[in-house]
């Protein structure tokens, strides 16, 4: 699953791509969480078990996607 988080009066967006296995509604109770109460962060491990971490009033918006198994790099047809 690949989230976006875009960050308030900065422009900025960060991108993250969780683990195949992470669930997908507790990825969305964790962003609930986390948006509902003051001074909050909210925590995400990548794939590569970095952790990132987002202070919950820098939030604008958050997108969750399903990975894309076909995404295609280089030039081919």
């Amino acid at each position: 699953m690949d989230v976006r988080i875009g960050i308030a009066q900065s422009g900025q967006i960060i991108e993250i791509e969780l683990p195949a296995d992470s669930d997908r509604d507790t990825v969305r109770a964790d962003i609930d969480k986390a948006l509902g109460a003051d001074g909050s962060v909210l925590w995400l491990t990548d794939t590569k078990g970095n952790d990132t971490a987002i202070a919950s009033e820098r939030i604008a918006f958050v997108e969750l996607k399903e990975a894309d198994a076909d995404q295609r790099i280089g030039f081919g047809a």
